[in-house]
């Protein structure tokens, strides 16, 4: 990032590694998945198919991520486990969280066809994310034991409510008949009133959840002339069910789960949830403070080289971003405004925002997974010639600024920033593409000033202010008023309005955009100081 005088604002970012020895543990869960699961119509109480999709997302984040050595699932959660010596991203919470969201929405999207072809996806797919640190292998048990429990405690009701349903019962006459009920009362209503054996009937899937780990296996690494397959121990993904995961039968006989994570000691009786969630690594966002989230591609230029990108700037990739964000903004009302440029986006949230009670890795697990998720779905509506080769993902983080002031300076620091690299890039590509080699151009550009690059591009006919300024400037997202229409009324004409997410590409370092646009930082504090007369409180 380019140094200027706005840098400043990094001191406000705070440090989340997870210390060793916690084992990390990263927990996703679907976000509004009632709703995504009634729109596509999904079978009750569970779809197959859908949970085979969650399976499958969660082999290809163990297959991407070496430093995963198990996960967990149910329904449309899954709980990935770290090794338990994992130096995976300097083991910064919110990296490891974000990221792997961010993947598993990726997959779930490019997935998706192969499980329900002839199902079109009518809404995006998101999740949320958060870590959990486990302090010990007893901590570790308990809590996979606990989900274990929940996974077995919820398919039981919701069998029953939905039998109960199917049969001709209300839903709220279903919830009340099942009121109270025990494990015991619920296993015979299924099998006396539906002929239903709740342990031979229900498929294992259903009642017992899904395991993701890696095992020896012989697989076929090639034929010999003759046919003859040669075959070879390697290691791989696969998806084992288990009626109890933390026991030591299960458990201790994975080699790979006892060499990465541990050995589990007896099973652990009686489980308070309460326990487990005080080991969840959560921070509460001071009050009244501006909340920005800023994400970021993750290998994006490997992801620019494999997907023929334009150089040094892709409008299409830099459209589908900025359409990315404003479906982000139009989702969450309480973003006021999004600034992006080249693979990265910053979204601020209003100083008094409630979202998600102010949970940080809630947030930006949210939104990071939403914007994968709408990345993936609108990427043929940008790119209708090319396929995606692979599931692009990003990483987020969360930083509170407690002034406009100050939140305004963060902005100027990444338009400054995006300037200073647009720059370069304009420079280097056009001396890459008059034959100069990557090294040449970029000893051809080490210590040269502002001016010295405008005079280089001038050679090669560029006035760099003529640049479209979606490069130079980057992008603005934020509601905006738009008239409609004019109506007549007693007093006369009155204009109507209503508010639109725009894209304007616009120098906000200058103060003169935020005078034009006085309403979009707007706070109690201001408000407040303006009504006494005074000069704002940023």
């Amino acid at each position: 990032m380019a140094n200027s005088k706005y840098e400043y604002v990094k001191s406000f970012e705070v440090e989340d590694e997870v210390m060793v020895p916690n084992i990390v543990v990263v927990r996703i869960d679907g976000r509004d998945f009632g709703r995504f699961s009634e729109a596509h119509e999904f079978d009750k109480p569970y779809d197959a198919k859908a949970l085979h999709l969650m399976n499958a997302c969660s082999m290809t984040v163990l297959e991407e991520f070496p430093d995963i050595a198990f996960a967990y699932g149910f329904s449309d959660e899954f709980s990935f486990m770290f090794k338990k010596e994992t130096k995976f991203y300097q083991r910064r919470a919110s990296k490891i969280y974000s990221l792997i969201v961010s993947f598993f929405t990726s997959v779930f999207v490019t997935k998706w066809k192969a499980f329900f072809p002839q199902l079109e996806l009518r809404i995006p797919p998101s999740f949320q994310s958060r870590v959990i640190c486990c302090a010990s292998m007893e901590v570790l048990q308990a809590y996979l034991t606990w989900r274990q429990n929940e996974c077995h405690i919820k398919n039981l009701y919701a069998t029953c409510f939905w039998e109960l349903v199917k049969c001709g019962k209300h839903e709220i006459e279903a919830k009340l008949i099942l009121k109270g009920t025990q494990k015991q009362e619920k296993n015979e209503l299924l099998f006396q009133q539906f002929g239903i054996n709740y342990k031979k009937d229900v498929q294992e899937i259903f009642r017992q959840g899904s395991c993701a780990l890696r095992k020896q296996v012989e697989d076929i690494v090639k034929y010999q002339e003759d046919g003859t397959p040669v075959r070879r121990r390697k290691k791989k993904v696969i998806i084992l069910h288990s009626e109890n995961i933390t026991a030591r039968s299960f458990w201790n006989d994975q080699r790979s789960l006892s060499k990465d994570v541990g050995l589990f000691g007896e099973c652990i009786e009686n489980i308070k949830p309460e326990y487990i969630k005080s080991f969840q690594f959560e921070s509460k966002l001071m009050p009244s403070t501006w909340i920005v989230i800023r994400i970021d591609g993750c290998h994006f230029h490997r992801f620019c080289d494999a997907h023929g990108f334009d150089k040094p700037n892709d409008v299409q990739a830099l459209n589908l971003m900025n359409s990315c964000a404003v479906s982000v903004v139009e989702e969450f009302k309480d973003i006021v405004f999004a600034y992006g440029v080249s693979d990265e986006y910053s979204f601020v949230l209003k100083k008094d925002s409630l979202l998600y009670e102010r949970h940080a890795s809630e947030i930006v697990s949210a939104i990071v997974s939403l914007f994968s998720s709408i990345y993936m779905t609108k990427w043929k509506e940008f790119f209708p010639k090319k396929d995606l080769k692979y599931p692009p993902y990003f990483d987020g983080r969360c930083i509170c600024y407690p002034s406009s002031m100050i939140l305004q300076d963060y902005l100027a620091w990444r338009q400054v920033d995006c300037h200073i690299n647009n720059q370069y890039n304009t420079c280097f590509w056009m001396l890459v593409k008059s034959g100069k080699s990557k090294t040449e151009s970029q000893n051809c550009l080490k210590g040269t000033q502002t001016r010295e690059k405008n005079e280089m591009l001038s050679k090669f006919g560029i006035d760099y202010h003529n640049l479209p300024a979606i490069f130079r400037h980057g992008s603005s997202v934020f509601w905006d008023k738009e008239e409609t229409k004019s109506e007549c009324g007693t007093e006369g004409a009155v204009e109507k309005y209503r508010k639109k997410v725009v894209v304007e590409h616009c120098n906000i370092i200058d103060t003169s955009f935020w005078k034009a646009h006085p309403t979009i930082l707007e706070d109690e504090d201001n408000q407040c100081c303006q009504a006494l007369g005074t000069s704002t409180c940023s």
